[in-house]
């Protein structure tokens, strides 16, 4: 039985797990609930970074669609006049090998180039730096890579990809993304469930967006483009020319039912192959999915890409496309907070006292 099992799963054995793993839960909720109200309260310091600070995360544990909205979020900063950067950790980059973004920054801050290599740098941070129009910077201390963005690359607004708990970097906006089919699992806190904090946290977010929707929850779809080949990213194939076939389908993500269920829409047969979330790829595992058609999530392809793909090797990109409502409501607060106003809110401890 897996933690996923355990936590959005109604077999008796999850349900008894999750009763054994409560009193765990009980005291990580604690713990969180009370480090968050010592930030409130300025008994922890928060630090502002010269520059609004939007951060977009989540409650639980993974798979939620937090990076294809922050992809979604820089481009829409751009075209309103904006210079967004975007601040990550970088899970499980090696960064003491990666240069320093210049000798001028400290030199746990690291700026991720468009053909990063994820072992260095993270898989998502890659993703996002792929484009090559948004500035991406990794460290563990987000408040030091907020201020490389801001002071060496001319940021005057940067995004965090997750960080909704690293209360350290003071926000003037927080975009809390759930999942719209799982919601917060069984409502319990790690590792009887999959909340990083109490459920009541949500209602101090500024917005709240679902995944494929949710009652009562602004909502966010997950469109997926035609399929690029790793070997050959000129050539694509539309996912309607799989319809009707069967394909090894790969993800390693938070959440890879989601992209399973996604091709299965689209009239592809699929023979599953999950891994657990940032699974770093071998050569092995790619020589196991045999000589047919292979799909991957986007994430998955910046790590095996570098590992020789063959020609039945595919990428399916992906892009979140907000309702409207939810853009309506992200300029109205994005005017309120001074971001699209005149002089840029310098932000605000996270939630209200």
């Amino acid at each position: 039985m897996t933690p996923q099992d355990v936590w959005y799963g109604d077999a008796p054995a999850a349900r008894l797990a999750s009763a054994a793993l409560a009193p765990l839960g009980w005291a990580y909720c604690g713990i969180a609930a009370l480090r968050a109200a010592l930030y409130r309260r300025g008994w922890l310091e928060s630090f502002a970074v010269g520059a609004p600070v939007l951060v977009v995360g989540n409650l639980t544990v993974g798979g939620t669609g937090k990076t294809p909205l922050v992809r979604w979020l820089g481009a829409r900063l751009r075209e309103r006049g904006l210079r967004p950067g975007i601040a990550a950790r970088g899970y499980r980059g090696s960064g003491e090998r990666a240069p320093a973004v210049r000798p001028t920054v400290r030199p746990t801050v690291r700026l991720v180039p468009p053909d990063g290599d994820p072992a260095l740098f993270g898989d998502e941070p890659v993703l996002l730096a792929a484009d090559g129009n948004v500035p991406v910077a990794v460290g563990a201390d987000r408040v030091a890579v907020a201020r490389a963005l801001i002071r060496e690359h001319g940021c005057d607004v940067v995004v965090t990809d997750d960080g909704l708990q690293h209360y350290r970097l003071r926000r003037c906006c927080e975009i809390l993304v759930q999942d719209g089919a799982r919601g917060h699992g069984n409502g319990r806190c790690l590792p009887a469930g999959p909340l990083r904090e109490p459920e009541r946290r949500a209602a101090r977010a500024d917005l709240c967006i679902a995944t494929g929707g949710r009652p009562g929850l602004l909502g966010m779809a997950l469109v997926p483009g035609a399929a690029v080949s790793l070997a050959e990213p000129d050539r694509t194939l539309p996912l309607a020319g799989l319809a009707g076939r069967r394909v090894t389908a790969v993800a390693g993500i938070g959440n890879p039912a989601r992209f399973f269920g996604m091709l299965e829409q689209h009239g592809i047969g699929v023979d599953a192959r999950p891994y657990p979330d940032h699974h770093r790829f071998t050569a092995a595992d790619m020589a196991s999915w045999g000589s047919g058609p292979v799909l991957m999530t986007e994430k998955d392809a910046v790590k095996c890409r570098r590992l020789g793909p063959g020609a039945e090797h595919w990428l399916v990109p992906v892009r979140a496309v907000p309702d409207v409502a939810f853009i309506d409501a992200l300029d109205a607060l994005l005017a309120r907070r001074g971001v699209l106003g005149q002089g840029p809110a310098p932000g605000r401890p996270a939630g209200p006292a």
